[in-house]
């Protein structure tokens, strides 16, 4: 029987997710991605939040070329009929999904790569990693969400960049461009996301399913809809376990928030 594809474990209220093609730089195929589908809806179901990580010396080196090379010389059968593309379907299941997601990224998180990766909700790399879209050198175009979804992280400017002339950004340049919030050591990212997802799970469902679901469809709409959605979900009927959460901070029971740089 052959090794999976994803790796899946639940640890308390987050599961955690694994690319396991380590030998091919995890790079994605279709059958990563049945894997990945198939590992997001169960995490969808049992965890309160998911954390994404690759195996081996790199998160993901995107697309499998030898793959995408079968395809463009027809020696892939392509689908009778026109359907959505199982990147974009798999990938928003992630972005706007009912639970949260964070990314350990390490080594190289090129292409798909880093479409992947900007389809979680929280990144954190350690300083091995670098970013890159090399689809141009490639003489193929960003096919998982990138132009919607890198291009709303990082700018215009920055990912013609990318792809027009194949630069590579470091970890440093990563957190710059706003691709990463969190640069750690070497070999640190996932302990990092690990400890982030932790406080995550902390939250109510209710809250971070707003987070995740809501707030990034209000980014795609005009200023007065914007507003009005926010009306809409601030005064929905507030959970058992919010009026408590409320009724500790103002009896004084909640925990003080950390200074930044302090633990809480």
């Amino acid at each position: 029987m052959s090794e999976a594809l994803i790796t899946y474990q639940l640890e308390g209220p987050i599961a955690v997710i694994g690319l396991n093609r380590p030998a091919k730089r995890n790079a994605i195929n279709e059958a990563v991605i049945d894997e990945l589908r198939a590992a997001v809806a169960r995490a969808a179901d049992e965890a309160d939040v998911a954390v994404l990580h690759g195996h081996g010396s790199n998160f993901c080196a995107g697309l499998d070329l030898a793959e995408a090379l079968a395809r463009a010389t027809g020696q892939v059968q392509p689908p009778r009929k026109r359907k959505r593309h199982s990147w974009h379907e798999v990938f928003d299941q992630i972005a706007r999904g009912p639970i949260p997601y964070v990314a350990a990224l390490h080594g190289a998180v090129v292409g798909g790569g880093l479409e992947l990766a900007t389809a979680a909700h929280v990144r954190v790399c350690d300083e091995t990693a670098f970013f890159g879209l090399p689809e141009g050198q490639r003489g193929i175009f960003v096919g998982g969400g990138g132009t919607v979804r890198i291009q709303r992280v990082v700018g215009y400017t920055v990912m013609a960049d990318m792809m027009l002339t194949g630069r590579l950004l470091s970890a440093a340049e990563g957190e710059r461009e706003h691709i990463v919030r969190y640069v750690v050591p070497p070999g640190q990212a996932l302990a990092k996301a690990m400890e982030l997802a932790a406080k995550i799970a902390r939250n109510t469902p209710d809250t971070n399913w707003r987070i995740t679901s809501v707030l990034p469809r209000i980014n795609d709409l005009s200023h007065d809809d914007g507003l009005f959605m926010e009306y809409l979900n601030s005064n929905l009927q507030r959970s058992p376990e919010t009026a408590e959460r409320l009724r500790e901070f103002v009896e004084g029971r909640a925990a003080p928030l950390a200074a930044p740089g302090k633990a809480e």
